[in-house]
C-alpha cells in the first residue's frame, strides 16, 4: 500500500537545496507521481524549473516510511515563483494538482497535503492582509474537489532570512504571512503549521538550503504527527488491474 501526499506551493515546497549536498538517506520506499504512474524517488523530486533540487519533502516522506513501514508517494504540483491567486479554484495550478491527486488516489491513498507557499505575497498589503481569508477558500475547495476532510493540510512557516534580502525589501512583510499560516491553522480543523524559525537559507536569502530543507520536511512531520487518527485504518485501494500493479511493481 502506498501512502501518498500532495507537494504544493512555490519554490521553497518544489525545492531548490543543492542536489550534491543531499544527506544520504534510504529513498527504497519513497515514490513520486510521474506521468500518471509511481516510479522510484530520484532528485529532483519536484522538476519545476531547470534549476530544482532537493526537496522537503523528501525527509518528510522518510520519516513517515520509518513510522509506519508503509511505501510513501509524493505527488509534486508545486511551481516556483507563483502567487496565491494563481492556487485559487479553476486556476491552471489548481487543476493540475487536482488532476493529479485524483490519479494518485486510483492506486495509493492520499494521506496529507503539504503546503509551502506566501514570498509572492509579501509585494502589497491588498495581499498579505487578505491571504488568510483567500486561503480558507482555497483549502476548502481542495478538500471537496478530493474528498480530503480528515486528512491533515501541513502549512509551512516563512524563513526569517527573509528580511535580508535587499533585492526585494518588501519581503520583510513575510511576517503577516506567518501570522496568517499560524491563525489558520488554529482556527481550522486537521490543519498544523510546521515553524521555520531557525532554518537557514542559500546565498540569495530567498530558499532554503538542503541541510535546512532536511530539517524542516522532518518538523513537517512532526506536525503532521499532532493530527493523525492513530486508530484509523487505511484501507489500500486496488489498482484497476493486476497488470498494472505488476508493471508497477517493476518500475
Amino acid at each position: 500500500m502506498i501512502h501518498s501526499f500532495l507537494l504544493i506551493g512555490q519554490s521553497n515546497m518544489a525545492g531548490r537545496g543543492v542536489l550534491d549536498e543531499a544527506p544520504d538517506i534510504d529513498t527504497s520506499r519513497i515514490k513520486v507521481l510521474r506521468n500518471g504512474r509511481w516510479q522510484n524517488m530520484f532528485r529532483p523530486v519536484n522538476f519545476d524549473r531547470p534549476f530544482s533540487g532537493v526537496c522537503l519533502a523528501e525527509s518528510f516522506a522518510y520519516e513517515y516510511s520509518k513510522k509506519y513501514n508503509v511505501d510513501v508517494g509524493l505527488i509534486p504540483c508545486a511551481d516556483g515563483g507563483t502567487k496565491l491567486e494563481q492556487w485559487k479554484e479553476g486556476s491552471l495550478l489548481y487543476d493540475n494538482a487536482v488532476f493529479n491527486a485524483k490519479l494518485a488516489s486510483r492506486t495509493s491513498t492520499i494521506a496529507g497535503v503539504l503546503w509551502h507557499q506566501g514570498e509572492g505575497e509579501c509585494e502589497k498589503e491588498e495581499w498579505y492582509l487578505t491571504y488568510k481569508e483567500r486561503f480558507e477558500k482555497f483549502m476548502a475547495s481542495l478538500r471537496r474537489d478530493l474528498d480530503l476532510y480528515d486528512v491533515p493540510f501541513i502549512l509551512g512557516g516563512l524563513g526569517d532570512y527573509l528580511v535580508n534580502r535587499i533585492q526585494n525589501e518588501e519581503l520583510k512583510n513575510y511576517i503577516y504571512i506567518n501570522d496568517a499560516l499560524k491563525r489558520i491553522a488554529k482556527e481550522n480543523p486537521m490543519t498544523g503549521f510546521a515553524s521555520a524559525k531557525g532554518l537557514n537559507c542559500k546565498d540569495d536569502n530567498l530558499h532554503f538550503n538542503t541541510a535546512s530543507l532536511y530539517e524542516f520536511g522532518k518538523r513537517y512531520f512532526e506536525e503532521f504527527e499532532k493530527y493523525v487518527d492513530k486508530n484509523k485504518v487505511f484501507v489500500e485501494k486496488p489498482c484497476e488491474d493486476d497488470a498494472l500493479r505488476s508493471e508497477m511493481e517493476l518500475l
